[in-house]
């Protein structure tokens, strides 16, 4: 068996030192370069400079290095094919056996903080290591294609257990490594593209959609046990629900992602709308708020939002916005929910919250105020994107339409009322009110084709407590009979859009009912 030659050249070194040493130990050449030859030979390990094998050298600081016929014949040299190994011969190049590369951390660059330059963001764009992944994944009947740290010991396995023999790889294992790099090389430039296109168009929207994510992992089943389910964590560091950590309980479901990820927007839009009050809390049933709150005290949120609507909180899922303290824990006591997460829980809390078998605790820490981002929602035949982010009242340019007018600290009441609206699928309606310490909804109206059902199922859920509520809608009120209704149940002030052509008749309406009414001028559709 002729010598085998492997090329490592990598820019996370994580266990290069334990493959290239393994590999030299089983009498392989390593060819290197840069940084990569520095660590090797340092650690004791024979290297060939890839400048020594090209007869050129590494020139423009590193940026041309492995583009050569002689890097790239050894790869893309075809074993089976007598002219391609005559060419080779010729050529005076040597076949190339085993690729090791990983890439310039583009993505870490890019969301790195302060932001890096742009001229410090393009260094970070690899050309030499893409090309040489995609050459020995295309080759990959001929050459062993490794991209990252994971792989690096059942390949050394295999190879010991052949005496270094590369041939020993069987087909299958190489074809699933050179899947691997190619969606690694894919996702990478995926990031380059949306990144750049963020630094250097001025277009809310992109003009190219490219996702791309990290391996995904496998679900119990999707939103019904005969639906195949995973989740898939996007590319980059870690961030929002691929960053919390699990307390306890089985895994995860579909289900349970889509509601986290309504309890976390919404409890982030509590941070957003609602700094003056210490504490939030957010209580979701199948994406729907069916409670909110905000108070001094965490206690007194989380039974304040739980009272909204108590019957429909039973298997919810449920967001604080500050780390649960061993009160709040003891307040919710054996109330039966799924999933919980917050910044944090305090270990007594956490024990007591623990105490009930299947209870999935989740800490995200920080949990900041919600931030603009692109959301995308496919549909057949193709996607959509739009910039969502907290609600984008102009309160300053909010009107009050009526002849009685809001009342003082009402305009608090309103903007979070507008926070928890905004996580409401529509036609959506809410009832808030003050409490002794806060602000909490009183009655839910989701998700309804009739604007006024949405007002009495609202009304239904609050009961008594409707009187001397506001009531906050998504959308105009097409007809004055969702004002007429929110006076039979005691109703003191209305928070909407405005915009129809009929707003005369709901402002007639609150005016003969002396209500007040504050026209916001911004729709709040959920869909």
């Amino acid at each position: 068996m002729a010598q085998p030659r492997a090329l490592i050249s990598v820019w996370h070194k994580e266990g290069v030192e334990e493959l290239s040493k393994a590999l030299s130990d089983m009498n392989w050449q390593i060819l290197s370069t840069g940084g990569t030859a520095r660590k090797l030979r340092s650690a004791g390990i024979s290297v060939i400079d890839v400048s020594e094998a090209t007869g050129h050298p590494e020139v423009f600081d590193g940026r041309v290095k492995t583009l050569h016929p002689a890097v790239h014949g050894g790869i893309l040299a075809r074993r089976d094919r007598e002219d391609d190994m005559e060419t080779l011969q010729e050529l005076g190049y040597g076949p190339i056996d085993l690729v090791c590369v990983n890439l310039y951390p583009f993505a870490e660059t890019a969301a790195r903080v302060p932001p890096a330059t742009d001229s410090e963001l393009i260094e970070m764009i690899d050309i030499g290591g893409p090309t040489m992944v995609r050459s020995a994944a295309k080759n990959h009947k001929d050459v062993i294609v490794l991209t990252s740290p994971p792989q690096y010991e059942g390949i050394i396995e295999q190879l010991r257990s052949a005496d270094g023999d590369p041939s020993a790889i069987d087909l299958e294992t190489r074809a699933k490594l050179a899947l691997e790099s190619f969606q690694g090389t894919a996702a990478y430039d995926s990031a380059v593209s949306n990144e750049l296109e963020r630094r250097l168009s001025d277009a809310k929207n992109p003009s190219r959609i490219h996702i791309a994510s990290k391996r995904g992992t496998h679900l119990r089943y999707g939103e019904n046990p005969h639906q195949p389910a995973s989740f898939y964590p996007a590319e980059g560091e870690p961030e929002g629900l691929a960053s919390a950590i699990q307390h306890g309980g089985k895994p995860l479901s579909y289900n349970n992602y889509l509601d986290l990820d309504g309890a976390l927007r919404l409890a982030q839009n509590l941070i957003h709308a609602c700094p003056e009050h210490e504490h939030g809390c957010v209580v979701i049933k199948h994406t729907n708020p069916c409670g909110a709150a905000v108070d001094t005290s965490q206690s007194e949120a989380w039974t304040n939002a739980l009272s909204s609507d108590p019957e429909s909180a039973f298997g919810c899922v449920i967001a604080f916005t500050k780390e649960v303290q061993p009160e709040t824990a003891t307040a919710i006591g054996g109330h039966f929910f799924e999933c919980m997460i917050a910044p944090g829980y305090h270990p007594e809390a956490l024990e007591i919250l623990s105490s009930k078998k299947n209870r999935r605790m989740l800490t995200l820490s920080p949990m900041g105020p919600r931030a603009e981002n692109l959301s995308l929602r496919q549909v057949s035949g193709g996607w959509l994107a739009q910039v969502q982010g907290p609600p984008a009242v102009e309160w300053d340019n909010a009107e009050c339409v009526t002849e009685r007018q809001m009342e003082d600290g009402e305009l608090s009441l309103a903007r979070f009322g507008c926070a928890v609206l905004s996580e409401v699928k529509s036609n959506a309606i809410i009832l808030v009110s003050k409490t002794p310490t806060g602000l909490a909804t009183v009655g839910v109206g989701p998700g309804q084709t009739s604007r006024v059902e949405a007002v009495r199922i609202a009304s239904r859920r609050a009961g008594d407590r409707a009187k001397g509520s506001m009531m906050v809608s998504d959308a105009f009120f097409p007809f004055r009979d969702g004002i007429d209704s929110a006076n039979e149940i005691g109703v003191s002030s209305v928070v909407q859009p405005g915009g129809s052509v009929r707003d005369q008749e709901s402002i007639d309406a609150a005016n003969e009912h002396g209500i007040s009414m504050l026209f916001t001028g911004t729709r709040l559709f959920l869909h």
